[in-house]
Order: structure tokens, then sequence, then C-alpha cells
């Protein structure tokens, strides 16, 4: 396989915007030339245009106005999506970009300036910029360069860059057909999957200069089923920083088999009773109320600005002894993971909550430099165009010492929430909405009656401190979760073992 050049890239852009008006017929053209994955930074220097020399003069002008630090954030990313809606497939296209940003820091004023064309001249344009911003009296240096070591928490042998639409296509038809061959209630069917590649290069004036490749990939599967006059609709969907040798057959009739039994179920469930009662958390993307509700509120940019109300917890208790809650960018091919931040910071596990006590907000280099602290790798940022704030990556309770049996049977009457889809939080106060579509009844220490379209109404700390139990079988989600702050969007994941909250007020029907 031969290396992909940014002459190689131009071309391939030009051939996804031709091609994402073309008929199907012709989208096998939509694969374009193969390409290795960079080993080693001089792949990166290859791959970008530039070397160290044009890095140092342009990070020598990103402080030639008396910035304290700066850095530069080289980033080609490229992504494909295909739709099949009732056996069509009526979409496909590529999105692709490539750029570079210049950030630079004076105390937490922070000056940034972007590129989407990379040269030298571009780039002394762009650090001229950003020095301006953030410029004041004084002068740093450069230190020398030296490559950061990083780990490999998303091993893949195949680069998307190099699997044809038509193999993409295969893999939607063969989950259309199973979807369809389940149940005859099956009316309708949707498939959308896309897959991205990530590369940047990240070069602090500190001497820190890493590069790093993010694979990314997700398949969405929604149905309609229709049965005596009613309709209902639900789906699954699967998501890793993985290639296509993830999607195994088995994995890929499993995507269809809970796309359909998650439909097809709501048919014999009911609204949810309303009022305070216990809620049994599901293990597994129940975790999304882990990261909406509370983590956010751990983002150190938010307690620097006393906004979160965890501001003044550091080092108290905030739940029982058997909570633990950890922030983890390592964890093997899960959407969150990162080798290395988006300020350079290797990826590492950061317990939050260690024992019922707040251990650590989750920091970026101002919040860190604001607390006297080390970065916790929690640097993230959508694209070049934008700086990076501190970002949750997978956010996860650790197990705690009950079994899912216990919890069920020491409740008298509850609601097991099983799938959440969407939530609102004021990250403030903490008080948070969310919708799930999904659950069951618990009845004398049972699940009784499946129930659907539960609203749940709480306060994150609140919730925090009313965990009862936290069984053994912590679960990470399954799916592609992204979080958006700031106007920004990145991939997260989450987990939670199956956990009881003594009382949260539920929205349902008064039965």
């Amino acid at each position: 396989m031969k290396k992909m050049t940014r002459r190689d890239f131009i071309k391939a852009g030009t051939a996804g915007i031709i091609l994402a008006g073309m008929p199907l017929t012709l989208s096998n053209c939509l694969k374009r030339p193969g390409s290795a994955a960079p080993k080693n930074l001089g792949d990166y220097f290859s791959f970008f245009g530039v070397d160290e020399e044009i890095i140092r003069k342009t990070l020598e002008t990103a402080l030639s106005e008396g910035g304290d630090y700066a850095d530069l954030f080289f980033e080609y990313s490229t992504g494909n999506s295909v739709v099949m809606e009732n056996n069509t497939v009526n979409r496909a296209y590529i999105e692709s970009s490539l750029g570079m940003g210049v950030r630079v820091l004076k105390g937490d004023k922070t000056g940034y300036s972007f590129t989407e064309e990379i040269s030298p001249e571009k780039m002394q344009s762009v650090a001229q910029t950003a020095a301006k911003i953030a410029a004041s009296p004084g002068q740093k240096e450069v230190k020398p360069l030296k490559e950061r070591e990083l780990p490999d928490y998303y091993p893949i042998i195949t680069r998307w860059e190099d699997v044809s639409i038509k193999k993409r296509i295969q893999m939607l038809e063969f989950v259309n057909h199973e979807m369809l061959k389940r149940d005859t209630r099956i009316q309708a069917t949707q498939l959308n999957f896309t897959d991205n590649e990530r590369l940047i290069l990240i070069a602090t004036s500190e001497g820190v200069i890493a590069g790093d490749y993010q694979p990314m990939t997700r398949f969405n599967a929604f149905c309609v089923a229709e049965a005596k006059g009613r309709r209902e609709n639900n789906g699954f969907n699967l998501s890793a920083r993985q290639d296509i040798n993830w999607y195994t057959r088995d994995k890929l009739m499993y995507l269809a088999r809970e796309a359909v039994k998650r439909t097809v179920a709501l048919f014999d469930a009911v609204p949810a009773p309303a009022g305070e009662m216990p809620v049994v958390l599901a293990a597994g993307s129940a975790g999304i109320l882990l990261h909406e509700a509370i983590g956010h509120g751990m983002e150190a940019d938010f307690n620097r600005k006393g906004i979160s109300i965890f501001s003044d917890r550091m080092n108290k208790k905030v739940a029982e002894p058997f909570v633990s809650i950890v922030d983890d960018g390592t964890n093997l091919n899960i959407r969150g993971s990162i080798n290395v931040d988006d300020e350079g910071i290797p990826g590492q596990k950061t317990f939050l909550v260690e024992n019922g006590i707040l251990r650590s907000y989750m920091h970026d280099r101002i919040s860190a430099q604001y607390y006297g602290l080390k970065p916790t790798g929690n640097g993230r940022r959508e694209s070049f165009k934008y700086p990076p704030q501190p970002r949750m990556r997978n956010t996860y309770m650790l197990n705690g010492p009950h079994t899912f049996e216990e919890i069920i049977h020491s409740t008298p009457r509850g609601i097991y929430a099983d799938q959440f889809l969407n939530g609102e939080v004021h990250i403030g106060a903490g008080d948070f909405t969310f919708y799930v579509k999904s659950g069951y009844m618990i009845e004398n220490g049972k699940l009784t009656q499946p129930v659907k379209d539960i609203n749940i109404i709480g306060n994150g700390p609140d919730v925090l401190s009313k965990i009862t139990m936290v069984a053994n079988d912590l679960k990470l989600a399954e799916g592609g979760w992204t979080c958006g702050k700031g106007g920004q969007s990145v991939p997260v994941s989450q987990g939670i073992p199956t956990c009881k909250v003594s009382s949260i007020t539920v929205g349902g029907k008064n039965i």
C-alpha cells in the first residue's frame, strides 16, 4: 500500500464532492487511493507537508507578541456515509477536511486562528493573528521538539480508506434482510452506516510533538412495526474505534436482532406511572445519565468559573463509599478512547469520584494551570477550527458490591430504566430531564410489565447521593454517543453497572 500524500487528498476530496450526487450504480468509484496509517513522525510530516523547521518558526511567530505558550494542531479528517431506506440505498457521500490551527495562551487569555491551507506562508499568517490576540509584554522561547511516544488504544488491521463502497452496501443489505425476516410486523427500515478517519499532529512551544491516527465507525438500524392499527418505532446502533473486520456476521445479526426486538417489544408496553419512586438504572447505556447529569459538572472549566454545583465539593463526600466514577481514555477500541488529547497529553484514566469522595475534575491545560495541577488528558476539540476545552472521554461508574438480583429483589415498587434516548441538563444547578424509551415496572421485587415513554426529572448531585446499591455487572455503552458543548461535538462513551437510586421523579401517567 502506498502512503496518501496531500496531492492524493486533494484528488480524493474532489472525487467525493463529485460523487455525492451520482447514481449509486457508479458508487464503486467512491473508493480512494489505498494508504497506510502513519507509523512515525516522518509520515505525519510528509502527509501534512511540513518539517521540524517550519513548525519551529511558526511557534516562534506565535510567541512573538508575548504569549506564555503556543501550540499547533494539524488535522485531516475524512468520512463516508451510506444510507439505506426501505431496501434502497438512496444516499452515499464523503466529507473531508484538512487544515491547522494556532493557539496562543497568556494566563487564561486565548488567541486562536486557523487556516484550511497548510503552507509555510499561511501558517505564519495565522500564527501572527493568534499572537496578536494574546499580545502582552515578555518573550518565551520555543523548546526543542521531542516526539511523544504514545500507546495504541485502537489497533486495527484495515484502514477505512481501503474499504470499497460495495463492501459497505453489502453490510447494509445483510442487516436490512435480517431485520425484515425476523418479524412480519416490520413495515419500514432505515440503516445509516458511517466511518471516519482522523489524522492529527500536535506541536507545542514546550517541545512536545505527537501524531495520532483515530478510526471510528457507527452503524444505526431503525425500524417501524405495525400491528392491529398501531405503529411503533425504535432502533439500535453500534459504534467503536474499529475497522471493517469488527463487523462480523454475528455482530451484524445482533444489530438487526436488537433493533427489531426493541421495536416490537413496545406493543406490550404501557405508560409508566407518575410520581416519586425508586429507579433502577440498567447496566450500559443508562450511563448517559452519569455523563449528562454528573459528568459535565466535573469538567474543570465550569468549576474554575464557579458555574458548577461541584465547584466547592473537592475532597468532600458526594456519594456512598461503594460509588467510584472514572473518566477513561484508555479503553481498548471504545468510542471515547484517545491515545493523546488535542493538546498533546497522553490518554489516561482519571478518578473523578473515588469511594464516594470527589477527587478530581477533568482538566485541559488552562484549568490545570489555574488549579496548579497536571492536565488530565481531557483537552479535546471538534476540529482544527476550534481551540480545545475540557471534555469527557469514556465516563463510567465502577462495579459495586451488589448483584442485579439483589437490587431488583430489594425494590417493592419502582421503574427499571433500560433505553435512554436523550435529555437536557442545566450545568450550573445540575437539574436534568431525561427521556427513557423503554423499561419495566418493578413490583414486589420482580420485573413485570414493560413500560415506555418515561420522563425522569432530577438533580445530578442529589441523584448521586441517593445511589443506594451498585451491582457488579459494569457494561459500557455499545452505541454511538456524541457530546455537544460550547458549539463543539466530540465522540464519547459511557457506562454503568446496574444501580439503584432510592428516589427520582418519574413523569408518566397517574394510574
